[in-house]
């Protein structure tokens, strides 16, 4: 004798939705679906303590037995649970910010006095060789006076003696910042100049300007102070949970939308030892070319971090999992008829995969379609139940 059955329509989406004549979802809109249930069927709804006699039957909290008419109208798809190689990308703002390794200065190598300033303004360019500064110092003049009495001595006798003082004096001038070309014209003119042109050792954007007209400098300390911009730092930010993930090495690919359509790539090569404390993030970085100076510091940049996750663990689609915000569940396929909920314990996603730490075994066939209605069927009759609690309740005397 067949069972009676009984029917109603629910959603999809939202299976708490139970109406007794078709119609439209109140929430989505979306056309409700008829669901027909045995009234025996109650009776296999919810797992029994008899039925928990094993590990995996204490994750089941729910089972549910279709009629074959029933198939048809739910038209379920499964999936059989399996091992993956997992990637994972993580959307990530990045800053950019000036290169340390490309910083510089431009220094006094001898006290002075500046006489004048070629450089007039932060954020001019500066390479290697320009004129940077004048500057009045007695001591650098008198080194000069030297190195004229040394060579004219040395052309005379061209001994050895004075060999070694030219020699000296030469070095002592290039030690001092003096280019060839100037003691060279010097010894032409017969004459050392009371102010001297200092030129630039390094190439860069000025960032820092100290030199003024009438302004002391000791030796050591800085004319100008540079920023080399042909290599730039992007600094991102990644989140305590991914932390562990982060290797050097990893790709990073990056988007500025004062670059329509390019895609910059790197990789990560800096990361920072110590989390943030009141952000709890980890900063990371990667260093890009900017030969063309496009990319400015304080830009922002779109960044796509790509990972290898370790292993190859169980994966199911994220379409497999129904997370009720207490537990996360799945629904496996018995045999063609009967299916039953299990509670599992998940990882990490990817690309629309979910991974499983606990609940399932290779070759489980978990629904993937249609398990929002076997949910409905289940919500009917009570909704879940743990077999965990059935079970301790019913040693309790």
């Amino acid at each position: 004798m067949e069972a009676k059955t009984n029917s109603y329509y629910t959603c999809s989406m939202h299976p708490e939705v139970h109406e007794d004549k078709p119609g439209k979802c109140p929430i989505c809109h979306m056309n409700l679906v008829k669901v027909e249930v045995e009234e025996d069927s109650a009776n296999q709804q919810r797992p029994t303590s008899s039925s928990a006699g094993s590990d995996s039957a204490a994750e089941i909290i729910a089972k549910v037995k279709l009629r074959k008419a029933q198939l048809s109208h739910f038209n379920p798809d499964f999936f059989p649970v399996t091992k993956m190689k997992m990637a994972k990308k993580i959307r990530l703002l990045g800053s950019v910010l000036q290169s340390e390794e490309k910083e510089s200065s431009i220094p006094a190598r001898i006290n002075g006095r500046v006489e004048k300033v070629y450089v007039k303004s932060t954020g001019s360019f500066v390479k290697i060789g320009d004129p940077v500064v004048d500057i009045y110092s007695p001591q650098l003049i008198t080194a000069g006076e030297e190195y004229l009495l040394a060579r004219e001595s040395f052309n005379k006798s061209k001994s050895r003696e004075f060999k070694e003082m030219l020699t000296q004096s030469e070095e002592r001038l290039l030690l001092w910042g003096i280019k060839e070309f100037q003691f060279e014209k010097w010894f032409k003119e017969k004459s050392v100049p009371k102010q001297i042109t200092i030129h630039s050792a390094a190439t860069g954007i000025v960032r820092k300007r100290h030199a003024t007209v009438g302004k002391y400098f000791k030796e050591g300390q800085n004319f100008f102070e540079l920023s080399d911009l042909s290599e730039i730092w992007v600094e991102m930010d990644v989140y305590e949970h991914d932390a562990a993930l982060i290797e050097l090495g990893q790709k990073v690919e990056l988007e500025f939308s004062s670059l329509p359509g390019e895609i910059l790539e790197g990789e990560v090569d800096f990361i920072n030892p110590v989390l943030e404390e009141k952000s709890r993030t980890l900063k990371i970085r990667t260093t890009i070319s900017n030969s063309k100076g496009t990319l400015k510091p304080g830009m922002v940049a779109d960044a796509t971090l790509s990972l290898d996750l370790p292993g190859e663990p169980l994966v199911v689609p994220r379409s497999a999992v129904i997370d009720t915000g207490k537990r996360k569940v799945v629904w496996l396929k018995v045999d063609d008829q009967s299916f039953q909920a299990k509670i599992i314990h998940t990882g990490q996603e990817s690309e629309g995969y979910v991974e499983i730490k606990h609940g399932l075994v290779e070759g489980d066939n978990v629904v993937i379609e249609g398990n929002f209605l076997l949910d409905a069927q289940a919500q009917l009759f009570g909704g879940y139940e743990d077999m965990n609690t059935q079970k301790s309740s019913g040693h309790q005397h």
